[in-house]
């Protein structure tokens, strides 16, 4: 499911995995710049959100992410890395804080 005002801002592959769920206003950017260089060239990465893995509002995911299944990432928070399975993950960066049990 992709909710209102989602962003998919696909400048590589974004893979939305069987029941992935990105509610209101989740933006997944799959590309940035070199800041190393003058010419800051575009740097893409592709994206993965997980099977049945749930991104609450206002979530930003960068380049280059893997969200595993069954994972949860709150509302607002920002992943800049991987984020495992099966975990509830909260904030700014992103970090996995309690593991999420199979819904019934």
């Amino acid at each position: 499911m992709i909710g209102r005002n989602v962003t998919i801002y696909n400048l590589a592959t974004v893979t939305l995995e069987y029941g992935a769920n990105l509610s209101q206003n989740c933006h997944l950017c799959a590309g940035t710049h070199d800041f190393n260089r003058w010419s800051m060239p575009l740097v893409t990465r592709p994206i993965t959100i997980g099977r049945n893995a749930w991104l609450a509002a206002d979530v930003f995911v960068g380049p280059g992410v893997t969200v595993g299944e069954l994972c949860v990432i709150g509302a607002r928070a920002v992943v800049v890395q991987d984020m495992p399975a099966s975990m509830i993950c909260v904030g700014h960066p992103c970090r996995p804080v309690k593991p999420r049990l199979r819904p019934q």
